[in-house]
């Protein structure tokens, strides 16, 4: 089916979700800790945050910072700085401020929105990158005063201080600015919506910016494709676990919920039993989770005690789904788990299709916006059907650069017959159905807990340490939670008296906590080419080899 371009222009993202509220103004939009906000609260919300934007000097194009845990406001915030004409640039609430600092350097926001729990990492790098505005929120801001209350009466809501400043300014309080009179006029292929971060082979993050209609090309593949003739329009329910930064849940989120007049699950953070108690009590018929969600529930130990019948599109992305965990959860719920697979880089790319029985081992057939290529990776020559290769992805809606690094970009993108493809670094093959059978990824990339790693990153921060003259990082399997982590250093031969436990100090410092090395191995040399290059594969296979000499599944 050929994608409408002046009907996907004409209605982007966020102005959908504007029609869902004029159709259906008084229905629940989302649901945050048992509160409901209806879709005319929230359109009310956002664009009085735009307007509050607006008199902080935001202006279109100007970058905005989002630092926050799943929350209502979150959402107030995307949909805000998307109709003031700003660029949302989320990142994750636990990252240090060393991991802040770099991305507000490296996006040139300021402006950034946090929780007052975590104010004190921006307030650590405000002076060193010039920071503007810093609005603070608290998880509970936004609920009614009884329930706020009984939540810091009984110490169920964390909360941090907050220091007075000119620049800093309460997230409630911009709540009563006038709202933005009208959304600021975009241009869908120039202007940019986000720049979201990912792991860089250099050991920086790269930031990926992605326009308004290359989001939208994608949400709309899910909502008018994936899931037309399922989706119950205004009725439906979705459950949004996985963290909004995210390319894949907020993609969804949209898609599914507030895209199509539906109710948004908001949870705040993945506890098993809450998100189980939550699918009961609202119905919810939609979910996205990670494979080590899927096995969390299903090892419950109070399962029982919860009906989930409601749940009818279990859709799994993050990582590989063991066959194991999918046919447990079919025999357990009576539906399937269906794949969802994608990148920061080149969006949503494929889904499994709800009319056919997926296959544990398929990722799902590519999007009608996004093509997709299987090649060689030295030669780029496209493999025979059913043979392994390197995937690649374009699509001519979406950017296809890192945000300044045109040393990655090079590295990463490449043109093929006068199109630019995206190297997904993850080798497949394609079935005689022509859908997408993952192998393996590249070893510069852990999946851990359902986060892509960049083993690049965490090297790069070991060798940081005055006493680290190499390292090289790699995953190693584990069903629990994809890969664990393992580090392999290197020290100078002077040092003395240094340790693991000195050199997690250290990265803890400097990196989020599902970055950090579960293990570290100290070695008098590592494996390189000729050409001084890490053989980073080597180091895994050889971790793969001894696990199963020592009789452990891989």
């Amino acid at each position: 089916m050929k994608i409408d371009e002046q009907a996907l222009a004409k209605e982007l993202t966020f102005t959908r979700f504007d029609r869902m509220c004029e159709t259906y103004p008084q229905h629940t939009a989302v649901v945050y800790l048992g509160e409901k906000f209806t879709y005319a609260r929230l359109q009310d919300l956002s664009m009085r945050f735009a307007g509050a934007l607006t008199a902080l000097d935001v202006k279109k194009g100007d970058r905005v910072m989002v630092y926050l845990s799943n929350c209502f406001q979150w959402l107030v915030a995307f949909l805000g700085i998307q109709k003031a004409g700003a660029v949302l640039v989320p990142v994750s609430p636990i990252y240090t401020s060393y991991e802040v600092e770099y991305m507000v350097k490296d996006s040139g926001a300021e402006t950034v929105i946090c929780l007052d729990t975590n104010f004190s990492y921006v307030k650590e790098v405000a002076d060193k990158t010039g920071l503007k505005n810093i609005v603070v929120t608290n998880l509970a801001d936004l609920l009614p005063l009884w329930k706020r209350s009984l939540g810091f009466l009984f110490d169920k809501v964390p909360n941090g201080k907050v220091d007075k400043d000119v620049r800093v300014h309460s997230f409630k309080s911009l709540l009563k600015h006038k709202p933005l009179s009208t959304t600021v006029s975009l241009d869908p292929w120039k202007d940019l919506s986000y720049i979201l971060y990912t792991g860089g082979t250099t050991g920086f993050p790269k930031g990926v910016p992605g326009n308004h209609i290359g989001m939208t090309s994608y949400v709309n593949d899910v909502t008018d494709d994936v899931a037309a003739g399922h989706l119950k329009e205004g009725e439906d329910v979705y459950i949004a676990v996985n963290p909004l930064f995210h390319i894949m849940a907020l993609g969804l989120c949209m898609a599914v919920g507030l895209n199509k007049g539906n109710s948004v699950l908001l949870m705040p953070v993945p506890q098993v039993d809450a998100i189980m108690s939550t699918i009961e009590r609202f119905g919810a018929r939609w979910f996205l989770g990670v494979p080590a969600l899927y096995r969390m529930i299903l090892e419950n130990d109070r399962l029982e005690s919860y009906d989930l019948s409601s749940l009818r599109y279990c859709y799994c992305g993050g990582d590989v789904l063991p066959a194991e965990v999918f046919h447990r959860w079919k025999e357990r719920f009576n539906v399937p788990i269906y794949q969802v697979y994608g990148s920061t880089e080149a969006g949503h790319v494929t889904y499994s299709r709800i009319e056919k029985n997926p296959n544990p081992n398929t990722i799902g057939l590519p999007l009608r916006s996004r093509t997709c290529i299987v090649v060689d990776p030295d030669t780029l020559e496209p493999v025979a059907p059913g043979e392994t290769g390197e995937l690649l992805v374009t699509s001519p809606y979406s950017l296809k650069e890192y945000w300044n690094k045109p040393d990655e970009t090079k590295r990463s993108y490449i043109e093929i017959d006068g199109k630019i493809f995206y190297r997904m670094g993850d080798f497949v093959s394609e079935d005689e159905d022509g859908q997408l059978v993952y192998m393996e990824r590249s070893a510069d990339v852990i999946k851990h807990k359902g986060y892509r790693v960049s083993a690049s990153e965490v090297e790069a921060v070991l060798q940081d340490h005055p006493t680290v003259i190499g390292a090289c990082v790699v995953g190693i399997p584990d069903p629990k939670v994809g890969e664990r982590i393992k580090a392999i250093v290197v020290l100078k031969e002077d040092a003395k008296g240094v340790g693991g436990a000195d050199l997690l100090k250290w990265c803890r410092e400097r990196l989020a906590s599902y970055k950090l090395p579960g293990y570290i191995e100290f070695r008098d040399m590592l494996p390189k080419s000729k050409v001084g290059k890490l053989l980073r594969r080597e180091v895994r296979d050889e971790e793969r080899r001894r696990m199963t000499k020592s009789g452990k599944k891989t």
